[in-house]
């Protein structure tokens, strides 16, 4: 059986994070060199105030005309989501992969104490499970050990 864990015990923190004057076409550029789908968007205390994904990228080229390019680009915080759903970092792990079995999500940002300290996402919680797996395997195996010698 897993023990309780923490969020915070498996959470990515070193993230690329975006703030909400960043122009937009180089918070894309950004996500293309890196290969992510997206990024938290925070302010210049660590408060995190959105997240600019690939659709809010799509989004803004869309609402430039074809012909208009000059409308095109502007400022992340012209395009970002600003309504995240969020985990704390003291959350049980258990509980996020209920959300992200509920909510179809691929990854949370991780916030403590109102700033965004990381993120979790589902393979970070398969990790946390397949250690948990091998560490009772192991267990059970030096019982079963000991059993034996009896």
């Amino acid at each position: 059986m897993l023990r309780s864990v923490k969020v915070r015990d498996y959470m990515s923190t070193n993230l690329i994070t975006f703030k909400p004057e960043s122009d937009l076409f180089r918070a894309i550029d950004v996500l293309l060199k890196h290969n992510i789908s997206g990024a938290p968007v925070v302010d210049h205390s660590g408060q995190l105030v959105g997240l600019l994904s690939e659709v809010d990228c799509l989004k803004s080229l869309l609402s430039g005309s074809y012909y208009d390019y000059e409308s095109l680009g502007g400022q992340v915080s012209e395009y970002m989501t600003t309504s995240v759903d969020v985990v704390e970092a003291g959350e049980d792990i258990l509980a996020v992969s209920e959300r992200f079995i509920k909510e179809r999500r691929r990854r949370f940002p991780v916030i403590e104490n109102g700033r965004l300290v990381g993120q979790i996402s589902r393979k970070d919680v398969l990790r946390a499970l397949k250690k948990f797996s091998s560490a009772e395997e192991l267990h059970q195996n030096k019982e079963q050990s000991v059993h034996y010698r009896s």
